[in-house]
């Protein structure tokens, strides 16, 4: 296997939210060295770069990454993107909530780099409690055979940190597919209460959010889980997106209907094209770790925005040797903000997510992204 001796530094840095010159040094020649390890063990990628203007000698000075051409994340939805050590990888995929699924390959190197930046950030926050058994309940997919759906990988993968006394899924599989199932959620978490473990909830919020609705139709009582107990979201609400609420008001009823403060209510941000964690502060703001970087690009010219103007979320991360997908361009509306504006005290910048564009096949993703830009 190739050494990557400058990616392998970077994505070994312990703190998550590192923001220093000695960073970013490690952050360029990283960059540098993957680019060019792609460009030798992925097909296409040399031409790609030198069809937008890129030569070696360009690339050898470079520094600000934001001017590296990006890969659209819908590519993934109509073909695979491989290097070499992507062809007998680990296959995961989207949700495919627009009836496309992204396909992507890990080799062993770049899901365990993933893995371990959560690893990192858990361990930040004391997430990472190996002593104290959880019950789980799962707003995901109960599996059926082999678990290749991104999410669903992701919720398994975070049952690591708290050993499982009980789990329960909220997704139920039925024998031809999945479907929430609203009531065993509520027992869950009535059972739950009543043995008295901490409790983790794990991810999409809508489903959480149809369970406190159900909760409440049903004339409940409110629970009073363990303070330890953990909710850490991720997924957005997909199919659901006419009836999503704002966080601070999902956070507010987990307070009064499930006893949880609100500093144990985080949301995740990531996707099956880029699987670098992205994780709420106690600000609730979604801070880029040490590994990436961030920015919004224009919707119409796709130039770089400065902070404070929304644009597709355009993210960077040097960690990935199974596909050339290190420079991503995404479909999501984000906001860039310097990090002294949050007030957390993290050294990196942070962004908030405005929503998705391109809703349907038949609307460009730039026009939907200016309406809902509009809109907002």
């Amino acid at each position: 296997m190739t050494t990557l001796s400058h990616v392998e530094a970077l994505c070994a840095l312990e703190q998550p939210y590192r923001a220093d010159a000695e960073c970013d040094r490690l952050f360029d020649t990283a960059m540098r060295e993957l680019v060019d390890y792609h460009c030798e063990h992925s097909p296409g990628y040399r031409r790609w770069l030198e069809q937008n203007g890129f030569t070696p000698e360009r690339l050898a000075g470079l520094s600000d990454w934001s001017q590296l051409p990006p890969i659209f994340a819908n590519y993934f939805k109509r073909k695979l993107l491989l290097s070499k050590t992507g062809e007998d990888a680990l296959e995961l995929t989207s949700s495919g909530t627009t009836g496309q699924k992204s396909r992507m390959r890990y080799d062993e190197r770049s899901i365990g780099a993933a893995q371990r930046m959560v690893d990192r950030i858990f361990d930040h926050y004391d997430w990472n409690t190996p002593e104290q058994p959880c019950n789980y309940l799962l707003l995901s997919y109960e599996p059926a055979g082999a678990i290749t759906l991104g999410t669903a990988y992701t919720d398994q993968f975070l049952c690591k940190y708290a050993p499982v006394n009980r789990a329960v899924y909220a997704l139920r599989h039925n024998g031809k597919g999945n479907e929430f199932d609203p009531f065993g959620a509520v027992r869950a978490l009535q059972e739950f209460a009543a043995e008295g473990l901490p409790v983790r909830i794990l991810g999409f919020p809508a489903f959480l959010w149809f369970a406190l609705e159900r909760m409440r139709d049903m004339g409940l009582p409110p629970l009073s889980l363990h303070p330890e107990s953990l909710v850490f979201l991720g997924g957005g609400w997909k199919t659901h997106a006419d009836k999503a609420i704002s966080k601070a008001e999902l956070y507010r009823r987990l307070g009064e209907q499930l006893g949880l403060p609100d500093e144990r209510c985080r949301d995740g941000y990531g996707s099956v094209e880029h699987p670098v964690p992205y994780v709420e502060c106690p600000n609730h703001r979604f801070h880029v770790p040490s590994w990436a970087r961030a920015w919004a690009r224009d919707t119409a010219t796709l130039a770089r925005l400065p902070y404070g103007e929304a644009g597709f979320l355009h993210l960077v991360s040097p960690y990935i040797t199974s596909s050339p997908a290190h420079s991503m361009l995404l479909s999501d509306l984000a906001v860039l903000h310097p990090a002294e504006s949050c007030g957390c005290g993290l050294a990196t910048d942070w962004f908030e997510l405005l929503g998705r564009a391109g809703t349907s096949k038949s609307r460009s993703c730039a026009m939907a992204a200016s309406e809902l830009i509009k809109e907002s």
